[in-house]
C-alpha cells in the first residue's frame, strides 16, 4: 500500500491534533536548521506555523510532490495559501504525523529606522526568492511560471534598483515635453479620462534573467537571476503616441534623437532612475508603447510602479520606467547610471580590466530565449520512469512570435518539438511569451539521469546558441544559451 494512502488511514483516529502549535517534549530548531535540510541526502524539511515536519518518506509518494518541493527548507504556508485545495483538515493532519520539533519564531520587532530609506517598503509574497532585500529584487519559484498565461502581480518578479517610493497622489503629475522647455502636465485622472484606454499582454524581462548560469562559468557582477526573472501581464493605459501629440509633439516630425523616461526612485544623491529610446525605436513602437496605469485589470501595485509606468514591448525591462513622471524629448541619452554604464553587451575576452561602456550601445530588443520552469534542476522522477513531461515558456524581443521550441533528453543528441500555447497576437508583434509543453521519451540506456534540453527558434529564424561559454560577458546579461535540466531517473 502506497505511504500516502496508508497514512490517509492513520490520521481517520487523528482528528484532535492542532495541527503546528507549540508541542511539549520535542526538539526547538531555528529557520537557519531548517534551511540545512533540502534534499533527501539532508532530509527534507518544512515548517508550518511553530512546527517542523521531515517529509523525506512523504514527497515520493505525494501527489504534486514537485511542488511541495517548492516550500523545502522553509514554511510550507505561502505555497498552501496557492493551492489551498491541499490545506485541509485531512491532509493537515498527514503533515503533524511527520513532525520532528518547534520552530524557534522569529523575534518581532515594530520599531522602524526613520532615516532607512527603504522603511516603507510594500508588502512582498513570502513565496518570492530574494536576490537582494535592499534594493529589494527576487523572483517567484520557477515551477509557478508556467501554471498561468498573465502572471499573478504578487508573483510577478521585482526589480528594484532604489527604494520603492512614496506617491502623494494629490500632487502626482506626469510630465511630457521637450528637455529644456515648459512641459504638459498630467494629474492620474486627466490620464486616465482624456486618452482612449488601450491593453496589451507583454513580457517584462530583466537583462539578467538566467545570470546563474553565466557565474558557473566565471564570476559576474550582478544580481544571481535563476530563470524566473521574466514575467507575463496585460497592461493597460495611454499609447505614447497620444500622450505626445497631446503635448503638441510628433515623433515622425521631431528632430531630436532620444526619448528619455524618469521615474520618482532617487538615489542618495537625488538623482532619478532613467532610460531612453533611440527616437527611431520610438517611433516604430509609439503605438505599442503605453503609459500605463493598470496591470491585469486592477492598478499598478508599488513594486510594479504604481501609479504610473512606461511598457516598452519586446525590450529589455530597464527601459521600462517605473513610478514615471517626466518624459522629454532631447539630443542626449539618458545619463542614467544604468543607461550609460551598466546593461550592455560585451564578448568573453572583455573584463572589468578593460571594459570602456562607452564603446557598446544600451540593450533595447533582447534575443530569442527559453527554458524549462518544470521540472525543477535536480529532480527525481518516478522509478522507471519511460517518459517525462516538460514544459517551459519562450520569447523573442522586437515582437518577433516563437515559431517552434525543441526539447532534448539526451543533452541535445535528439529533438522533438513542444507544443505551443497560442498567444493570439500577430507575428511580428508577438509581445508575450509563449508558453509550451511536451512529453519526451527518455533515453533507453540512461544510467539513472538525464539531461533535458530545451531551444527556441523565432519568427525571423534567430536560435539560442548551444553553450554559455560562448556568451559569458562581465555583467552576466544576455543569457539566452539552450537550457539545460539534470534530473535523477530511480532505476
Amino acid at each position: 500500500m502506497g505511504l500516502y494512502w496508508k497514512l490517509q488511514q492513520e490520521v481517520v483516529s487523528a482528528a484532535t491534533i492542532e495541527v503546528g502549535e507549540q508541542k511539549k517534549g520535542l526538539p526547538t530548531y531555528t529557520a537557519e536548521d531548517v534551511a540545512k535540510h533540502k534534499t533527501k541526502d539532508t532530509k527534507i524539511w518544512v515548517t508550518y506555523k511553530c512546527g517542523v515536519y521531515d517529509i523525506t518518506d512523504y514527497v515520493s509518494q505525494h501527489p504534486g510532490g514537485s511542488k511541495i518541493m517548492m516550500a523545502v527548507g522553509g514554511s510550507i504556508e505561502p505555497y498552501w495559501d496557492l493551492y489551498a485545495v491541499h490545506k485541509n483538515t485531512e491532509i493537515l493532519e498527514i503533515l503533524e504525523t511527520f513532525r520532528i520539533g518547534n520552530i524557534v519564531p522569529p523575534k518581532k520587532t515594530d520599531i522602524k529606522d526613520k532615516n532607512d530609506p527603504y522603511g516603507n517598503e510594500p508588502k512582498r509574497n513570502p513565496v518570492l526568492i530574494p536576490s537582494s532585500l535592499k534594493p529589494y529584487n527576487a523572483e517567484p519559484p520557477s515551477l509557478l511560471l508556467t501554471e498561468q498565461f498573465l502572471t499573478p502581480k504578487d508573483l510577478f518578479f521585482v526589480r528594484n534598483h532604489l527604494p520603492v517610493p512614496v506617491v502623494d497622489m494629490k500632487s502626482y503629475r506626469l510630465e511630457i515635453g521637450i528637455e529644456g522647455k515648459n512641459k504638459l502636465k498630467l494629474n492620474i485622472d486627466e490620464l486616465k479620462k482624456n486618452f482612449p484606454k488601450m491593453y496589451t499582454a507583454s513580457v517584462v524581462q530583466c537583462a539578467g534573467n538566467r545570470r546563474s548560469e553565466m557565474t558557473k562559468i566565471k564570476a559576474v557582477k550582478g544580481l544571481n537571476w535563476n530563470n524566473a526573472a521574466i514575467s507575463n501581464a496585460s497592461w493597460a493605459g495611454a499609447t505614447l503616441n497620444d500622450v505626445m501629440n497631446k503635448a503638441g509633439i510628433d515623433l515622425d516630425k521631431c528632430s531630436h534623437k532620444h526619448i528619455v523616461f524618469e521615474g520618482m526612485d532617487k538615489g542618495p544623491e537625488g538623482s532619478p532612475y532613467g532610460a531612453s529610446l533611440p527616437i527611431e525605436l520610438a517611433r516604430q513602437l509609439k503605438n505599442d508603447i503605453l503609459i500605463a496605469y493598470e496591470m491585469n485589470g486592477t492598478e499598478l501595485p508599488r513594486d510594479h510602479g504604481y501609479p504610473v509606468r512606461v511598457i516598452i514591448p519586446g525590450v529589455v525591462g530597464a527601459r521600462q520606467v517605473k513610478w514615471l513622471n517626466n518624459i522629454y524629448l532631447s539630443n542626449e541619452e539618458s545619463t542614467c547610471h544604468w543607461q550609460r554604464k551598466d546593461y550592455k553587451g560585451f564578448n568573453a575576452s572583455v573584463d572589468w580590466h578593460n571594459v570602456d561602456f562607452e564603446k557598446s550601445e544600451a540593450i533595447q530588443q533582447l534575443p530569442v530565449i527559453s527554458s524549462i520552469c518544470d521540472p525543477a534542476e535536480g529532480t527525481e522522477l518516478e522509478s522507471g520512469a519511460e517518459e517525462v513531461t516538460v514544459k517551459g515558456y519562450a520569447w523573442s524581443g522586437g515582437g518577433r512570435a516563437i515559431l517552434r521550441v525543441d526539447i532534448s533528453a539526451d543533452g541535445g543528441k535528439t529533438w522533438m518539438t513542444a507544443d505551443l500555447q497560442p498567444t493570439n497576437q500577430s507575428l511580428y508583434k508577438t509581445w508575450a511569451w509563449t508558453l509550451w509543453e511536451a512529453t519526451v521519451p527518455l533515453p533507453a540506456n540512461h544510467g539513472g539521469k538525464a539531461e533535458l534540453t530545451c531551444k527556441a527558434v523565432d519568427v525571423s529564424y534567430n536560435c539560442q546558441p548551444d553553450n554559455v561559454e560562448g556568451i559569458w560577458n562581465l555583467r552576466g546579461v544576455l543569457s539566452n544559451a539552450w537550457h539545460r535540466v539534470n534530473v535523477k531517473i530511480p532505476s
